[in-house]
């Protein structure tokens, strides 16, 4: 166990919403800012944001680190930023047609496969799959 796995979740915490150098096996270098760490197995999830992208993810394993710098402090931007990174995107709202012919092809594929199916509930809303599995929409 190395130096990095031996902190405490509460040390790990001073690091989120940080810009850092992490130093891993074979002199691995990644930085990036401290979205979080993972308090079981001690992986850091470092952002970065390339330009014109929403940003993106890198899991550093706990038992590869070997040193954490800090570089920088966040500001409030920062944070917000971190925390609309795994928004969900945007949802499609099905029209009833829409919904209803994605029930038909997904029911058609299961029957080709032969893979028992049945309609369940109000108005048929529900696929039910061998009896074990219910599928509702949007399918």
């Amino acid at each position: 166990m190395n130096d990095w796995q031996r902190k405490s979740p509460l040390d790990w915490e001073t690091y989120v919403n940080k810009l850092v150098k992490v130093v891993a096996v074979e002199k691995h270098e990644y930085e990036g800012w401290v979205l979080t760490v993972d308090p079981v197995s001690a992986t850091i999830v470092l952002a970065t944001f390339p330009e014109n992208e929403k940003g993106s993810l890198s899991f550093i394993m706990g038992h590869a680190v070997q040193e954490v710098e800090i570089l920088r402090e966040g500001d409030s931007d920062m944070q917000e930023r971190l925390a609309r990174i795994l928004e969900p995107q945007e949802s499609h709202a099905y029209s009833p047609e829409e919904l209803e012919e994605r029930k038909k092809a997904l029911k058609s594929w299961l029957e080709t496969n032969h893979i028992p199916v049945s309609e369940q509930g109000e108005q048929g809303r529900t696929l039910s799959v061998a009896g074990v599995l219910s599928i509702e929409p949007p399918y």
